[in-house]
């Protein structure tokens, strides 16, 4: 895709590994406002939606809700206090994904720790019984 040219759903679905059917709910949820219709109603997609895209997904798969979502993209572009609740929107969503990010690697440092102790007991020829 050329940073010019605006694709169809079908593409945008390939790009982003969201499906049609949830493309479209995005839009009816009100998650998506960039998204442009041609003569025939056919739902066509620039880059600067498609990045927009990519921002909801990280948004969705980063635990924030559908209704602060909407809340953000309703603010829309282009006022300096929009952009400033929008900063603080996604400062927010960054200090709540590091805080889970720490403890998802104390729980891989467990699950690590656990795995050297089985391979250590089976290099042994110890049964892997669990002590606790």
């Amino acid at each position: 895709m050329t940073t010019s040219t605006a694709v169809g759903i079908r593409e945008v679905s390939e790009l982003t590994g969201l499906s049609p059917d949830t493309l479209r709910w995005y839009e009816r949820e009100g998650l998506l406002p960039l998204v442009q219709r041609t003569p025939d109603g056919r739902r066509r997609y620039g880059p600067a939606a498609i990045r927009f895209i990519r921002l909801v997904q990280a948004l969705r798969r980063t635990g924030m809700p559908v209704a602060e979502v909407r809340d953000f993209v309703r603010m829309g572009p282009g006022t300096p206090d929009n952009s400033v609740r929008r900063l603080d929107i996604l400062t927010r969503q960054e200090e709540e994904l590091r805080r889970r990010i720490d403890g998802l690697q104390g729980d891989l440092r467990v699950i690590q720790d656990k795995i050297d102790d089985y391979r250590t007991l089976i290099a042994a020829g110890r049964d892997c019984e669990d002590d606790g």
